[in-house]
């Protein structure tokens, strides 16, 4: 990868470094009461409050009340917080050590679609790792729910460019739906969209 003058890595967070259960959270949120919970839930298909969320259009006591509204009955934040977090398995160690072994070759930035609910999760319990935490993987982290934009909008891949001064010719990047990195290639970053599971590592061989 040095060999070919890239310098920067851009990486996604879900599907490519933490491992997601989808069937487990539409589970609990079945358990929960939230009817027609496979449409409802779609989250490949991300559309209006979902959509919202991530891009930090609504809070995450509004979406908690959406949700709310939708099973009909009152649920504590904590039981919904719980449902929702359950999407979230975890960060395999290797890919944690990964990363800190490409810091001392590259500049590192995370860039994920992502929400408060989740990612605070992912800070308590996904990044904590013998005694590094969530900041000491990446050089900055660009979260959508922060930035108010989200990929695969070309814009928000601008704003990482630009506020990184970032040559694109020098930039990798690693995400696991081919529209994200459509977008990428567009501007002219290179790209890698690794399939659920896979140990990317071979990349950097």
């Amino acid at each position: 990868m040095k060999s070919t003058g890239i310098k920067n890595l851009i990486v996604d967070f879900g599907g490519v470094l933490i491992d997601l259960d989808r069937q487990r959270c539409l589970e609990n949120f079945r358990k929960l009461g939230l009817p027609d919970v496979e449409r409802t839930l779609d989250l490949y298909h991300q559309q209006d409050f979902f959509q919202h969320y991530e891009k930090g259009l609504i809070s995450s006591a509004d979406f908690r009340n959406v949700i709310r509204e939708k099973m009909g009955k009152d649920v504590t934040d904590a039981r919904i917080d719980a449902a929702w977090n359950s999407f979230l398995v975890g960060i395999p160690a290797y890919k944690l050590d990964l990363l800190l072994a490409l810091r001392k070759d590259y500049v590192v930035y995370l860039l994920s679609n992502t929400n408060e609910i989740h990612w605070n999760w992912s800070c308590e319990h996904a990044f904590p790792y013998k005694t590094f935490r969530v900041e000491d993987y990446f050089e900055h982290i660009f979260l959508s729910y922060e930035m108010k934009m989200a990929k695969p909008d070309e814009e928000i891949f601008r704003k990482v460019l630009d506020e990184e001064g970032l040559n694109p010719r020098e930039t990798f990047f690693i995400d696991d739906s081919e529209a994200n990195c459509a977008a990428a290639r567009s501007l002219g970053i290179s790209t890698y969209t690794p399939v659920a599971g896979e140990d990317w590592s071979h990349l950097f061989k």
